[in-house]
């Protein structure tokens, strides 16, 4: 069945969904993990940059991460994930959307939830180096967005060989004003902050003309402000329900031929429970995970909270272990010889 009922179970010391989503990003010691960067040129003449992560093994099946809202390689699932890839003897590598790896990017667009043009790019460009090493994707949050909206509309399924997106809004609109009840005003304060700040930064950095006065910055307090005066203007999208209409990756799941893994949980503070879609929605080769606990891109278990256990580590290999050969990691000595760009 494409919905089937996760295995994680929540650790009793972290009862409830904001425990959950906190304690990675608050209190988990992360991984200690090096990158080695690189800059690709884009058509339109603006960059991103991939990390790879420099203790990976040197050749062997390769893993693209996706960040989520205002997240970037150093993000703790980020650094998590690449650490638990090179275990299996896979290769990491962390797709920076555009300006989120330390320096704006040159143009006055950025990234958004639906634009799937640079990951198609990046994919193309992986592909052409090594057209025979297995390569499959996985995306959080709004890269699992992104990433299950390419896989829909690209509808193929030779590219990549699995999938695996974590914590997916599915309807950008629900999640909008989702982020406006409860607690979960507090992560809305918090991306706000990014948002507004990085907008200000790159603006003022690059000596570009803004569409949005930046003395006026302080008056967008919530997504729909946002979006609808930066996000849908500066991408092409007619407003602010175009851009949620259009980007939201729930419509395009039916054209889904790589095989997938969504893991969901039913209490993510970010979502409402109607955005799930439903099983009829999913082809065979999409399978959703629905926990009833987990939060947001949270899911630890474990014992106690010195002894931690961060599922998705552990579950987003096994499954693509079905999909990607796995091999003993090249040495340490070899791997130490790699440049390295710093964290």
């Amino acid at each position: 069945m494409p919905l089937e009922t996760s295995p994680f179970r929540p650790a009793w010391w972290l009862p409830g969904a904001h425990a959950q989503t906190l304690w990675p990003y608050l209190c988990r010691r992360l991984p200690s993990v090096r990158y080695r960067r690189e800059r690709l040129e884009l058509p339109d003449g603006d960059f991103l940059d991939l990390d790879w992560h420099a203790a990976a093994p040197v050749a062997g099946p390769l893993v693209l991460v996706l960040h989520g809202l205002e997240g970037c390689s150093r993000s703790g699932y980020a650094r998590g994930l690449v650490a638990a890839m090179a275990r299996h003897g896979w290769r990491g590598v962390v797709m920076n959307f555009r300006g989120r790896s330390g320096e704006p990017n040159r143009l006055p667009r950025s990234y958004n939830a639906g634009d799937t043009r640079d990951l198609a790019h990046v994919v193309e460009i992986l592909r052409a180096r090594e057209p025979h090493a297995p390569l499959a994707c996985v995306g959080y949050s709004l890269g699992g967005n992104m990433l299950l909206k390419w896989l829909g509309e690209s509808g193929s399924h030779d590219r990549l060989r699995a999938a695996v997106a974590v914590s997916v809004p599915f309807l950008l609109e629900p999640l909008a004003r989702r982020m406006q009840r409860g607690l979960s005003r507090a992560y809305l304060a918090y991306f706000m902050r990014l948002l507004r700040r990085g907008y200000r930064h790159k603006f003022t950095t690059r000596g570009l003309l803004p569409p949005y006065p930046l003395d006026e910055l302080h008056r967008l307090r919530d997504f729909f402000a946002f979006d609808e005066r930066i996000t849908a203007p500066l991408h092409g999208y007619a407003g602010i329900y175009d851009y949620y209409r259009r980007a939201s990756c729930r419509q395009y799941l039916p054209g889904i031929r790589t095989p997938t893994l969504i893991l969901h949980a039913a209490d993510d503070p970010f979502m409402v429970p109607e955005v799930v879609p439903a099983p009829h929605e999913l082809p065979e080769t999409v399978t959703l995970e629905l926990s009833p606990n987990g939060g947001h891109v949270g899911f630890v278990s474990g014992p106690w909270p010195w002894h931690a256990e961060y599922w998705l580590e552990r579950r987003i290999p096994a499954f693509l272990a079905q999909w990607l050969p796995t091999s003993d990691p090249t040495t340490e000595q070899e791997r130490e010889t790699a440049p390295v760009a710093a964290d």
